[in-house]
């Protein structure tokens, strides 16, 4: 059994706590004893690796509660629905799982993907066969016959994309049922979208109540959890009351709507990272000044309802949404943790906590990860800064000093510079947005 000791670190546990200086050990796959408990037990275990922390913040991995890998930083639905193949998909999607890693990133949820791949690369990935973050995976994400945010573009049955369009009460509870028997940790619902005769009004709830519930009974019988994507007061309040277990986004709520949320508790992951990018970034890349404040108020109508969550004990989960240009894989991970300091009002370590013990729910191992304390898994991040002083260290590829992932420590290695795949993407009005400080490529 490998051993090895952190030694000399500035440790976030991902509790909230402040920072504290000691050790962490761990053994095989988990973390064994933190403090001096660490230092004596590892005097027993002569042959064990000692890690020279000195300078450096000893954290838990970041979870990313909304992470499509299987995107491949797409500009449009139009590539995603037409331009992908299942083969060339799956192998961008372990190309891109590198850069998580090199990011920081130990855990993802990906919601929906392309072809259902994430199942087959999520178990590759438990079995051993490719590095990368851990991952609890949806599969197609279920919307009626008007439903989803591509308008026309999505046929009006079967497959689109990452959407499958399920009408009445024997498609609904066939399809449920069939995704897991397939595999699926999670049964994604796009409970609002866009007629595009009406885009002008905003998402709209595109579900009856009895219909969500009944997506809920089915998958609850069979100990499978729901997450829906939710834009509007009507949305949020019909999935909290069907049952579901995790909202993505949750904004234009009503206050009536945020009590509901606090009653039942239910975790919320907002995943406003790409509007942030939007309004920071856009004027840089073109980006319409309506489109910039129409995003821009999507955060801060939100604001209040978020820190009435957060203060209420409803927990906030840090998302992504990586997986499309405005969002690349492994340079904005750490950018939810900032808008929520920035916006909801919260302490950066507050915010950790959101990005490491909360997204543990997430990947369905509460308890197990997310936290450095004895017994948990050894998901874990070595930064060079502290990130409870400027969460955005975290967002410089030479401040990733090392990660760990069952206790195994990643390759941080760059992934080969890669060309242009053939027939791969279509053009778009959208740009890749790098971050200066993350680099991608030898």
């Amino acid at each position: 059994m490998t051993a090895t000791l952190f030694e000399n670190a500035s440790i976030i546990d991902g509790t909230g706590a402040a920072p504290f200086a000691g050790a962490v050990l761990v053994e095989s796959d988990r973390i064994t004893a933190v403090g001096p408990a660490a230092e004596e037990r590892a005097r027993a275990l002569p042959g064990a690796r000692r890690v020279d922390l000195a300078g450096q913040t000893l954290m838990p991995g970041l979870i990313d509660a909304h992470c499509h890998l299987s995107f491949d930083d797409a500009s449009s639905n139009s590539e995603l629905f037409f331009q992908r193949r299942p083969g060339l998909a799956a192998i961008t999607a372990l190309y891109n799982a590198r850069k998580l890693l090199r990011a920081g990133v130990t855990g993802i949820l990906d919601p929906d993907s392309v072809f259902e791949i994430m199942i087959d690369v999520r178990d590759a990935q438990e079995a051993g066969l490719i590095e990368a973050p851990r991952i609890a995976s949806g599969c197609y994400a279920l919307i009626p016959g008007l439903g989803g945010t591509a308008g026309g573009l999505i046929r009006d049955t079967g497959i689109t994309g990452y959407y499958s369009v399920v009408n009445g009460r024997d498609e609904i509870m066939a399809e449920v049922r069939r995704q897991i028997k397939v595999g699926a940790d999670w049964i994604k619902v796009h409970v609002s979208g866009v007629a595009p005769r009406y885009a002008h009004l905003g998402e709209k709830c595109s579900w009856t109540l009895e219909e969500l519930q009944l997506i809920c009974e089915v998958a609850h019988d069979l100990g499978v959890p729901v997450m829906g994507h939710c834009r509007g007061d009507v949305a949020v309040r019909r999935a909290v009351l069907s049952g579901m277990d995790l909202l993505f986004h949750a904004t234009g709520m009503q206050p009536e709507t945020v009590d509901l949320l606090i009653d039942r508790k239910t975790p919320v992951c907002p995943a406003m990272t790409f509007q942030a990018n939007l309004v920071d970034h856009g004027p840089a890349l073109g980006t319409a000044p309506a489109l910039i404040s129409l995003f821009e108020r999507e955060i801060t109508d939100s604001a209040d309802s978020m820190r009435r969550l957060h203060a209420a004990g409803v927990p906030l989960l840090c998302g992504s949404e990586a997986g499309f240009s405005m969002v690349p894989y492994g340079h904005w991970h750490h950018r939810e943790m900032e808008v929520f300091v920035r916006y909801f009002g919260m302490s950066k370590l507050e915010a950790i906590t959101c990005a490491t013990r909360n997204g543990a729910f997430a990947l369905k191992m509460e308890g197990r990860t997310g936290v450095i304390a004895a017994g948990m898994k050894a998901d874990l991040l070595c930064v060079r800064g502290d990130p409870s002083v400027d969460i955005g260290v975290l967002g410089h590829s030479e401040n990733i000093a090392s990660v760990w992932v069952d206790g195994r420590e990643v390759d941080l290695s760059p992934p080969p510079a890669r060309k242009p795949l053939k027939g791969w993407t279509v053009p778009s009005m959208g740009a890749r947005l790098p971050n200066p400080g993350i680099v991608d490529s030898l």
